[in-house]
């Protein structure tokens, strides 16, 4: 399977199964010197890990992280970092009807199509569970990022069609909120949705949005790789996403342009950020690289498709049939998808940080200077 790698300069490789004996990831390209501990990765882990609310899946896995190779003391190395995360409350029979039935809504039938045969076993490498690797690898991403102040954060935006209040944001309802939503009056009534779903054997859909403080002007690349199609690519790249919008997003075509142009000014003081705008439509990018100001990332996850009710389906042998999907699953992936999308942000970021640097020969130069390099 090629695909499981990531970056350029900022290298993640991910690996392992669902019911497999463990989960990984491997991230090359991360400079020496950051401090780094298993306790800074598994902070992020502890967010995703299934078993934490009634809202999510009752397996119970510990997710407990171990660094195998890159950090000395303390420090990293320069070397590749390993991460290995241990499976340990995996139940494969839940799975043994399914060997030869296709799920509505899974990569069951497309997994068949393309390798002859599939691990059935919770999805296998399709498994939402892969993105435990992702947010390993993530953590490590915004310890890079904080070195120069950036501030990565997502939350729930919405949940079904109950959506934040513009005027209402607490971010430290964040850190006790089951759905991750920073408005407590929304987030109560999204909660008695989700319970009316999840009682009917359904599940339910929503968005995460993740904004992005204080990274500079310049980062990103024009044409192909821009950074806003980097940023949708890495984070289209999560199971059950289904649409990414930067900025105004799918709400751009209603503008003009009169409306949608972001108004400049400089601040009376010219101070040092004299730059600023009167909205932000453009999402922090423009042409590809950003800006300077605030990023705006939203992501849409589909409904969990594996739902305690009847579904049409099919066999391998090509029967019709009707399913009822066993097993432990999440009602809503949104607030444990929360951090996957931090990471996958800060993950594209720190590549193209690096990538900054190669852009102009001043920067260069400045980034040699005291390792033996002189200006003539």
């Amino acid at each position: 399977m090629s695909g499981s790698s990531f970056g350029k300069n900022f290298v993640i490789t991910t690996w392992g199964e669902s019911h497999g004996k463990a989960l990984g990831a491997v991230v090359d390209g991360c400079p020496a010197g950051i401090k780094l501990s298993e306790n800074d990765i598994q902070k992020d882990l502890d967010r995703r890990k299934p078993g934490n609310s009634r809202y999510s899946t009752p397996r119970k896995e510990s997710d407990r992280v171990q660094i195998l190779s890159g950090v000395f003391e303390g420090k990293t190395t320069g070397t590749p970092i390993s991460l290995l995360i241990p499976n340990a409350d995996q139940r494969s029979s839940d799975y043994s009807q399914l060997s030869d039935l296709y799920r509505p809504g899974h990569a069951d039938y497309v997994y068949d199509q393309k390798y002859g045969f599939r691990d059935y076993r919770g999805g296998g490498r399709s498994s939402g569970r892969e993105t435990a690797a992702r947010v390993a690898a993530g953590a490590i991403a915004k310890k890079v990022l904080a070195e120069f102040g950036i501030d990565v954060f997502a939350y729930t935006f919405a949940i079904g069609e109950y959506q934040l209040r513009n005027s209402i944001f607490d971010r430290q309802n964040l850190s006790y909120d089951e759905l991750m939503m920073p408005d407590p009056e929304i987030s109560a009534k999204a909660k008695a949705y989700l319970e009316e779903m999840t009682k009917n054997g359904d599940s339910v859909g929503g968005v995460v949005e993740c904004i992005v403080q204080r990274l500079p002007a310049g980062v990103g690349e024009p044409v192909f790789e821009k950074l806003d199609a980097k940023l949708a690519q890495a984070i289209f790249s999560v199971g059950a996403v289904k649409a990414v919008e930067i900025g105004s997003g799918i709400n751009c075509s209603k503008f003009t342009g009169s409306e949608h142009n972001d108004p400049l000014q400089y601040q009376d003081d010219r101070s040092a950020l004299c730059l600023r705008k009167l909205t932000n439509n453009s999402g922090g990018i423009v042409g590809g690289i950003s800006e300077g100001f605030p990023i705006k990332i939203r992501a849409s996850f589909k409904p969990t498709p594996s739902i305690a009710m009847p579904q049409q389906s099919v066999s391998k042998a090509g029967e019709n049939i009707e399913l009822i999907v066993k097993g432990r699953h999440d009602p809503i992936i949104v607030p444990r998808a929360v951090v996957v999308v931090e990471a996958m942000t800060a993950i594209t970021l720190v590549d193209y940080l690096f990538q900054r640097v190669l852009s102009r020969i001043d920067l260069l130069k400045l980034a040699l200077k005291g390792n033996g390099y002189q200006e003539e």
